[in-house]
């Protein structure tokens, strides 16, 4: 009976999944809407710079939540190979990525752990195209962001042995 109570991580499975398809429509209605918005664009000056501001903000948008999509699909399948079976098709299939491949907790946590810094870069990014540079300590608070995101990049692609992936 122990043994099979892990299968109540089913619940967990199938709610990640269906998160991720959630996410996923939900960054795909941000691009519609860019799409739908792009025809009245070119109808004045004014009509395109707004929808130039309007755009970069939905688009970043949709790939936060894209991003935030893969989190929940990488969670979702980890789990299930980590508490009920192995996928045998994506360990066997040659022509597909071993992205979604994991065989224990700490590639789990490393796998999610770069997607997320991957969605923080690009909410930084979805802020800082909003703020007004009109300080220059707006800038230094921006450039030192930068800095700091260009340092996490650096350290999640460096390996413990000191040599890159």
């Amino acid at each position: 009976m122990l043994w099979r109570s892990r299968f109540m991580v089913i619940f967990a499975v199938i709610a990640s999944i269906f998160s991720a398809f959630i996410m996923i429509i939900m960054g795909s209605i941000e691009v519609v809407s860019v799409c739908i918005e792009m025809f009245h664009a070119f109808s004045t000056v004014e009509a395109y710079e707004e929808f130039t501001k309007m755009a970069v903000s939905h688009l970043v948008s949709a790939i936060d939540d894209y991003l935030i999509g893969t989190v929940f699909l990488i969670f979702g399948i980890g789990l299930y190979e980590l508490f009920i079976s192995k996928i045998d098709i994506a360990e066997n299939d040659e022509t597909s990525s071993k992205v979604l491949v994991i065989h224990d907790l700490d590639a789990l946590k490393e796998k999610i752990a770069k997607v997320v810094i991957m969605v923080l870069i690009v909410t930084f990014f979805k802020y800082a195209i909003n703020i007004k540079y009109d300080e220059m300590v707006n800038l230094l608070y921006l450039s030192i962001g930068i800095l700091l995101i260009a340092v996490s990049i650096y350290l999640t692609h460096k390996s413990p042995t000191g040599k890159g992936h």
